[in-house]
């Protein structure tokens, strides 16, 4: 997120904090400064400072455990210009999926602003545990944040890549979106909208809790064709006009119909929010009101707001759609069933395994006693 912020000119991030109970995956990030950076269990019997293996009862325990100093880090952060808080974590491994509802549980005693999560379900690939991981945290994020925006990673994934590759594409398509959505009427050197969005609008349609999924789609930008069409625009009237607002039109129907951060039936979300990013010139008002009444009738909801956030400098026009509380998502009850599976599983595992040890150390007729 912070990589793409720098790319487009943006300034979303007033602060960032990166927590995580392995010291080797502190190192990683490149835009977050070692006095952000929080190592959480490097004392914990459990972890040491290595990770807590995927478990996500110690996650929350190393996560209590260190509260003290996870709060100490935040109170060193000036809020007074922050709209929003937003937690992002992986939901199939043991510390994002076990910490995450600690910290955002911290986060809502010391905050009035609203707290969303950012939440990563992990593919089929990765297995039942982190199915059951991300099942369990599902329910913890849900009710604990305003609204949790999920991506799924099973969706995401491109044939082919190895889980390296893969992870970084993927991180880069959700920090665009991401980005382009939150930072929609950003305080900056930009000019101002004529239908502007900002942040309480986008607030305003993650107010209904509940999860939910952003698309996102966009075209390059001829500017030179533009520049010289404009020297030449001289009738009151601009005979591109309705091509301009079919191709916004068109842009915002790509965006719902392409992939969704998380797969779901449009129809049953309960908010919706377009937003369309690029140099003013390209966003025709008639394509923007256009794009809202198509959206309005596949979301099947009245409350569909819909702006522009100029970025004069950009070479592309783009398009972000939030559906916000979105309640049919196939993905989540496959990780559902996925876990339930996972977890009769573990515990047939665990029955047998404590017989297995129990038959080895005892004789056929039971005839010796332990020591103790």
């Amino acid at each position: 997120m912070l990589e793409f912020e720098e790319e487009t000119g943006r300034n979303l991030c007033r602060h960032v904090m990166v927590i995580n109970s392995a010291r080797t995956d502190l190192a990683k990030p490149d835009y977050v400064p070692e006095d952000r950076r929080v190592l959480i269990g490097d004392t914990h019997q459990k972890a040491k400072g290595h990770g807590v293996g995927g478990d996500v009862a110690v996650g929350a325990e190393v996560a209590k455990h260190d509260i003290d100093e996870i709060r100490r880090t935040f109170d060193d952060i000036e809020i007074h210009e922050v709209d929003a808080i937003l937690v992002a974590a992986g939901l199939g491994g043991g510390t994002g999926s076990g910490a995450g509802p600690v910290v955002i549980d911290e986060l809502q005693k010391m905050y009035d602003e609203p707290v969303y999560g950012l939440g990563i379900l992990p593919g089929k690939y990765e297995g039942g545990r982190p199915a059951l991981n991300a099942a369990r945290s599902l329910q913890s994020f849900v009710q604990k944040v305003d609204n949790l925006i999920a991506f799924d990673n099973d969706a995401w994934r491109s044939r082919g890549q190895t889980i390296e590759e893969g992870y970084e594409d993927m991180n880069r398509e959700l920090a665009i979106r991401i980005v382009t959505l939150l930072a929609a009427g950003e305080i900056d050197e930009t000019e101002v909208a004529e239908n502007a969005m900002d942040s309480s609008d986008v607030m305003r349609t993650l107010d209904t809790s509940g999860i939910s999924s952003i698309g996102y789609a966009s075209t390059p930008i001829d500017r030179e064709a533009e520049g010289l069409l404009d020297r030449f625009k001289n009738e009151t009237t601009d005979p591109s006009e309705a091509t301009d607002a079919a191709k916004i039109k068109g842009l915002v129907r790509r965006a719902v119909n392409s992939r969704l951060t998380l797969p779901c039936d449009v129809s049953s979300a309960d908010r919706a929010l377009v937003i369309l990013s690029g140099p003013s010139e390209a966003i025709a008002r008639k394509g923007v009101e256009s794009a809202r009444q198509w959206l309005e009738q596949e979301a099947d909801t009245v409350e569909v707001l819909a702006g522009d956030d100029p970025r004069p400098n950009s070479d592309e026009l783009a398009a972000v759609v939030l559906l916000s509380n979105v309640t049919e998502t196939p993905r989540v009850d496959e990780i559902q069933d996925q876990a339930v599976d996972a977890q009769n599983k573990i515990q047939k595992l665990e029955d047998e395994r404590e017989d297995d040890i129990n038959d080895l150390i005892t004789d056929d007729d039971n005839e010796i006693d332990p020591v103790i």
